[in-house]
């Protein structure tokens, strides 16, 4: 599944924190879980679809190895997006 343009590039201002930022962590945690919110519901109306299951197991795992890296990095931020996107510990 790949964003629409509109939505992305609202994700992506409010997220980042420069002019051309695309590529900080903050950005890559929120387009992930945007992704991962769309596969969720995705995968409640088509159950045996087990392909998207396991696109959406490698999605968050990656999303939790970034969050691992801006834990360490600045907890600061770390505490404000993951307050923001309602992540879980």
């Amino acid at each position: 599944m790949a964003l629409d343009t509109a939505k992305k590039q609202e994700i992506i201002s409010k997220y980042s924190r420069g002019e051309n930022d695309t590529g900080s962590t903050e950005v890559q945690v929120a387009l992930i879980t945007a992704r991962i919110k769309y596969l969720t519901e995705h995968l409640k109306t088509n159950k045996k679809d087990h392909s998207s299951r396991l696109g959406l197991l490698k999605l968050v795992g990656q999303r939790r190895r970034l969050m691992r890296y801006l834990k360490k990095v600045d907890l600061a931020r770390w505490n404000i997006i993951k307050t923001d996107m309602g992540i879980r510990n």
